[in-house]
């Protein structure tokens, strides 16, 4: 074994074996290297093991990695390698530990390979990560401009992780957003605090099972100081399977005690016997119950790090919400054009309509599978009118004929991308009243027609700006 020495001795194996010539990989191999560690990247295409080379890491094939187990102490994986991928089930079973690019920088940082360790603040759940971690960064932020230490939002949100610890500014607490790829790959990561914020189907042909998912998202509740949605009903579940007692729930409803949520619009936290007024409830961006719940989310954690409520109602006074996550894209007449396109399945629109009022609902894309019945019949009620394009736009339709049979639906039957969106948005502003919101949340995923969801929510902006005005009406 190497040792390596930098602030504080860590182990590393002779050798490392990097999975994938990816983003992740090459982040990982290059991290490996800063260490003083020596790895081979293992790609099986020759144009990633071309950009391995090009940057100067020594590279093979699966074949020829498997006949370097026996000098193999450590696999490293990049999160998009599958578990049931032969080369990681083979080395599983020779006995070569098998983790991800996250979990390598937690070993790493908690061994001071990279200066002082730092403080881990881990955002995870089906939906709202971005905008929880986003929220919370900021609450740190402003912990930070009291304390001096400096917080940073990184992960699947921004900078990567191993990135972060590479800076010459030491970033003193990382605020990461972590996927379900990531979390499976990890065995040793116990953030200093974390939060589950939802669960709902996704990914299951990568995990092979809903069960298997859910266990992914629910290590970060192992955290030092745990957080839970727990008006998520599987959130709770798992909240409770842990055994733990001390367990901080977050709900939109009147807090018990060891919670924080919602009362007289003010959001309340009730930690240790003590009540917190913590911070108006009004006013959040994201507007509407999905922006709320993430507020919560972000508010329970700071809580545990020594945020006041000062810190945390000046973050959310400032925080403005990332594009296409429910961001007010124009507004007039009384009517708010809503981009949420980053509303890519159900359980995500279902978020973005709870709380909105009155809408024009404007949906449709790849389904990918998933049944849209339960969020169509769920909001039923709220539909002014309802917008459809996409490949899946049929299945959308016959979900709200049956469930809101007199709600008025209009379907784009356009492949082109800007003209189907062009319609469903000269449309929806027939249809909106003063008081409504034309909210784009489509519950389908975008590439069937767009080249990514920020392309749709652009299309959608652009659209309502042609169409809209008091003058419609």
């Amino acid at each position: 074994m190497a040792l390596v020495e930098r602030s504080g001795p860590v182990t590393l194996p002779d050798h490392v074996l990097v999975a994938g010539a990816g983003v992740s990989g090459l982040g990982a191999a290059h991290l490996l290297t800063k260490a003083g560690a020596n790895c081979t990247v293992v790609d099986d295409n020759p144009d990633g093991r071309a950009a391995a080379t090009a940057k100067g890491f020594a590279v093979c094939s699966s074949a020829e990695a498997r006949e370097r187990f026996a000098d193999t102490g450590l696999v490293v994986t990049s999160p998009g390698w599958r578990p049931d991928t032969p080369l990681l089930v083979d080395a599983t079973a020779a006995g070569i530990d098998v983790i991800g690019d996250v979990e390598l920088c937690f070993r790493l940082d908690r061994a001071g390979v990279f200066g002082a360790p730092r403080t881990w603040l881990v955002v995870t759940g089906t939906n709202g990560k971005t905008t929880t971690t986003g929220m919370l960064a900021a609450m740190m932020t402003e912990v930070g401009a009291d304390t001096g230490r400096i917080a940073r939002a990184c992960g699947n949100i921004g900078t990567a992780v191993g990135e972060v610890l590479l800076l010459d500014e030491h970033v003193d607490v990382l605020v990461a957003e972590l996927s379900s790829f990531q979390l499976h790959w990890s065995s040793e990561l116990v953030p200093d605090a974390g939060v589950l914020l939802n669960l709902a189907e996704d990914h299951i042909d990568w995990h092979g099972s809903f069960a298997e998912y859910a266990a992914s998202k629910a290590k970060v509740l192992q955290a030092t100081h745990a957080v839970a949605g727990i008006d998520d009903t599987e959130v709770q579940r798992l909240a409770e399977q842990t055994g733990r007692d001390d367990i901080i729930g977050f709900t939109l409803q009147e807090p018990g005690d060891n919670q924080v949520g919602v009362s007289g619009g003010r959001i309340v936290a009730k930690l240790g016997g003590e009540t917190i007024d913590v911070a108006s409830a009004d006013g959040i961006e994201p507007a509407g119950a999905a922006g709320l719940l993430d507020a919560l989310a972000a508010a329970a954690v700071a809580l545990t790090q020594g945020a006041k409520p000062h810190h945390i109602q000046r973050a959310l006074e400032k925080y403005r919400v990332a594009g296409h996550r429910g961001a007010v894209v124009h507004s007039g007449g009384g009517v708010d054009w809503v981009d949420n396109s980053k509303a890519t399945n159900p359980h995500a629109a279902d978020s973005a309509l709870t709380g909105a009022g009155t809408v024009v609902w404007v949906a449709g894309g790849q389904l990918k599978g998933a049944a849209v019945d339960g969020v169509v019949k769920a909001h039923a009620d709220q539909f002014r009118a309802v917008a459809l394009l996409g490949v899946d736009r049929g299945l959308i339709r016959a979900s709200v004929n049956a469930a809101a049979p007199d709600v008025p639906v209009f379907v784009s039957d356009s492949t082109d991308p800007e003209q189907a969106m062009d319609e469903v948005v000269a449309w929806a502003a027939s249809q909106a009243q003063p008081g409504d919101t034309v909210l784009l949340a489509p519950a389908a995923a975008s590439l069937d027609m767009f080249s990514g969801m920020s392309a749709r929510g652009d299309a959608f902006a652009a659209a309502a700006m042609r169409h809209w005005s008091p003058d419609n009406k």
